[in-house]
């Protein structure tokens, strides 16, 4: 359908939407009234050459005038217009992805051009939220098969931008998620880098846990970088620890990473081709790939962690990755804090030496820097992790983190909470279980990741003996409504940890 004749003019209302285009027009307004469009209507919205499918949000006040409409900041960056640019309205053309969401919905096998397809508009921003949670739930529960899971990752792939670097050997290290504290990462990234393999790591940020990688490394330094501006620090420093969403590398996973947020969801085939393209795309090699296995983390036994790893090694070398899977225990949250800020402060305990960091995580990043290292033909199998340990103890991980966070733009100082609570024990005994699944959820309702310096501060871990009243864990966050939701939800939920004889 051509675009109708009366054009609207941009109004920056400075909504942000995220990634979501939205577009608010007066309900009374000839566009609506001539076009029938209502709330919740997906338009076609045309600038120049340049046009987005976006939702449409009615006005009833005055906050707009007639003839003019607000967008999202998402939609004018998609547009790229500016106050008082004119747009033309119109109905979009059907979308045949959607008949391959549908498909699957029905429990349909997709083809790789059906994935295609679907990324495509997602990217473009032709599908809603609705439609987006629609496809993931419908591909999540095994649900996806291993050659939809090597379509799908194909074509999140090909709708972004892919890095090359000038050397044979580019590694990189990646964990699947679902165990509190375990940002190993930003320990792994400058030991290998420090000993001379090029390592570009880019990260999520969190879908179901209180911080990513990307989360935590922003409260260190600036994640939110340009595609050049990787390129000139990784080609510097040999490493970084960059947010993918601002590299366009596989763009649409950053769109179903926010879906997922909000659906708690994080489907095992989706896990596989995030995972897979973000290391393709930044132009990995060999990755070494860490799945925690634990009764309340997100792959609960070795046969399901066997599922995913399977495909994980298949489907990757497919791809031309050579994958190495770690089993590593996730039984409890790694470090002691739970949150960007608090997990930050564990990570420099650590690259510094403190006596106070903690050795479980410092004994994890340890062993998976060390299989990172035996991708190298300079170090021989088994002896990685002695390799990785001289390079950490030595200092030199310490000063490259420096180094990469320079290079990023700029170190900078921990955010603090000003709201905290600590929970006690209501009785003496062993700690038998903390669970990773609640704690994290605490942590998420104390307000982060957004919220940086929020989060869990663990006090005991498995098998300590606990007197009454002796603090278990304290919860931050950054204003007291926050903290209070959150400690609501501890003295709903039971026992988050578990105190037995």
């Amino acid at each position: 359908m051509d675009d109708i004749k009366q054009s609207l003019k941009v109004v920056r209302l400075g909504i942000d939407t995220y990634k979501e285009a939205v577009i608010y027009i007066r309900e009374d307004s000839f566009v609506c009234q001539a076009e029938g469009f209502e709330a919740q209507a997906r338009i076609r919205v045309r600038f120049e050459d340049t046009h987005i499918i976006a939702t449409l949000n009615t006005i009833k006040s005055n906050i707009l005038k007639v003839g003019y409409a607000g967008l999202s900041e998402h939609a004018i960056e998609l547009l790229g217009v500016k106050e008082g640019d004119e747009i033309y309205l119109s109905h979009p053309e059907p979308l045949l992805s959607l008949r391959k969401v549908r498909a699957k919905i029905y429990g349909n096998r997709l083809s790789g051009e059906d994935f295609t397809e679907i990324i495509n508009d997602i990217v473009a921003g032709r599908l809603s939220d609705i439609h987006i949670s629609s496809f993931l739930t419908a591909c999540a529960g095994n649900h996806l098969d291993q050659e939809e899971i090597l379509g799908l990752t194909k074509s999140m792939i090909d709708a972004g931008a892919r890095i090359a670097w000038p050397s044979q050997l580019i590694v990189d290290k990646h964990c699947v998620g679902g165990l509190p504290g375990n940002k190993t990462s930003l320990i792994v990234v400058p030991i290998v880098a420090a000993f001379g393999l090029i390592i570009p790591k880019t990260s999520s940020r969190a879908i179901t846990s209180a911080a990513g990688t990307a989360d935590t490394m922003e409260t260190l330094a600036p994640v939110d970088l340009s595609f050049s501006k990787m390129q000139a620090v990784v080609e510097k420093e040999n490493g970084c620890l960059v947010w993918g969403g601002s590299v366009l590398l596989s763009p649409a996973d950053d769109v179903l990473i926010r879906v997922e947020q909000a659906l708690d969801l994080d489907g095992e085939g989706q896990l596989v081709a995030s995972v897979l393209s973000k290391k393709v795309a930044a132009g990995s090699n060999h990755v070494v790939i860490d799945i925690p296995i634990g009764s309340t983390a997100k792959v609960r036994d070795r046969e399901s962690a066997e599922i995913i790893s399977n495909y994980l090694t298949k489907i990757g070398k497919k791809l031309g990755l050579d994958v190495k899977v770690v089993y590593t225990d996730g039984s409890q949250p790694v470090g002691n804090g739970i949150g960007p800020a608090l997990s930050a402060r564990d990570v420099l305990a650590v690259l510094q030496g403190s006596k106070d960091a903690p050795q479980d995580l410092r004994d994890r990043a340890l062993d998976l820097a060390g299989h990172t290292l035996e991708f190298s033909e300079r170090v021989k199998s088994g002896i990685g992790r002695k390799m990785a340990e001289k390079v950490l103890s030595s200092g030199r991980a310490w000063h490259k983190f420096q180094a990469i966070c320079e290079a990023q733009g700029g170190m900078r100082e921990l955010p603090k909470a000003k709201f905290t609570h600590t929970v006690t024990a209501n009785l003496a005994g062993k700690v038998q279980a903390i669970d990773n699944r609640r704690i994290a959820r605490v942590g998420k309702l104390a307000g982060a990741p957004l919220a940086k310096a929020a989060g869990v501060d663990l006090h005991v871990k498995v098998d300590a003996k606990v007197e009454k009243k002796q603090p278990l864990f304290t919860v931050h966050a950054e204003s007291q409504g926050e903290l209070e939701y959150a400690l609501n939800f501890v003295k709903a939920d039971g026992e988050l940890i578990q105190i037995g004889e």
